[in-house]
Formats: C-alpha cells, sequence, structure tokens
C-alpha cells in the first residue's frame, strides 16, 4: 500500500521517531509503512488520519 505519510511528516518537520511518539508506535514501524514493507492497522490508520486532519484516502492508496 502506498502512502504519502514521509510527505506528510516531513512538511511537519517531524522525525520518524518524533511521529512514531505521537502515534505510539515505534520508529521502525513508520519506517516499514512509509516504505510500503507493513501496512498499517485500520486503527492506527485513523490515528494517522486524525493527526494530519486528512481523510485514511488521502494519506493510503491501496491500488498502487
Amino acid at each position: 500500500m502506498h502512502s504519502k505519510l514521509k510527505e506528510l511528516r516531513v512538511e511537519q518537520g517531524w522525525s520518524q521517531a518524533e511521529l512514531g511518539q505521537r502515534l505510539s508506535v515505534s520508529r521502525q514501524a513508520v519506517n516499514a509503512i512509509e516504505n510500503s514493507k507493513h501496512d498499517p492497522s485500520l486503527s492506527l490508520a485513523f490515528k494517522i488520519s486524525d493527526l494530519f486532519g486528512k481523510s485514511i484516502e488521502d494519506i493510503f492508496d491501496a491500488g498502487t
């Protein structure tokens, strides 16, 4: 699953570790999602959506 997570994180000036803290996940989990190696759980996708004020569909693209 492709995501815009890295772009959104960089726009905020956050490191992967900082984003992980805000989401209560590890830096490694953030890295895996950013690099399409791991899909977030639905609850984590909602947390990410809320944090950035965007819809899940705006952040994640299951078609690519």
